[in-house]
């Protein structure tokens, strides 16, 4: 979801600049079903349309484009940056035996021959309704267009949190904080379509 809303708000500032190269440069090498940069601007505008970025033409303003994003943009969901995940998983892997847990949690259990709960989760513990996020990316990226929230789609599970603290208390924390990660992965998306 958040590279898909990323993508859409950058192509959206493109036309809002009226900056059809850098659009034609962005299909040429994602394109979106059969329409990449040599495509029409008809084309290319109706592909948009069709998945959710839309324009408003005002002579006045200038352009002013529109990004849908499904459902109210009230549920929650959690962000952890790729390489703090990779950074988690090595550290379990160098740091934590697996008899460790299982030791510990047997000593907790009445049954101590039943080894239960005995997995960790990778997150950072901090969710962010989808709005937010939307607000977030848009102010990143500078895209100065509408967000359409379509009720009509599915919100999906109202919330989607990590209970991270049994990783912590083995002595793992992420390092990158959501609008970091945007802003890294921002401009490393510009600098693969600039090429």
């Amino acid at each position: 979801m958040l590279p898909a809303l990323l993508r859409k708000m950058h192509l959206g500032k493109a036309l809002e600049n009226n900056d059809w190269e850098a659009i034609r440069k962005d299909l040429d090498i994602l394109p979106i079903g059969r329409v990449n940069g040599s495509s029409s601007e008809k084309e290319i505008l109706d592909v948009f349309s069709k998945y959710g970025l839309r324009i408003i033409r005002s002579e006045e303003e200038g352009t002013l484009s529109e990004v849908e994003v499904w459902g109210t943009g009230k549920p929650m969901r959690e962000f952890l940056w790729s390489e703090d995940m990779a950074d988690a998983c090595i550290h379990l892997m160098e740091n934590i035996n697996f008899k460790d847990i299982v030791e510990k949690k047997q000593e907790l259990s009445r049954n101590k021959n039943q080894i239960v709960n005995t997995h960790i989760n990778i997150g950072t513990g901090k969710e962010i309704a989808i709005e937010e996020l939307a607000k977030t990316i848009k102010k990143t990226i500078g895209f100065k267009g509408g967000l359409f929230f379509n009720s009509s789609k599915p919100d999906g599970a109202m919330r989607k949190l990590t209970d991270s603290s049994k990783l912590n208390a083995l002595g793992w924390k992420y390092k990158i904080e959501l609008d970091e990660g945007i802003q890294k992965m921002y401009s490393w998306y510009t600098r693969v379509v600039e090429v």
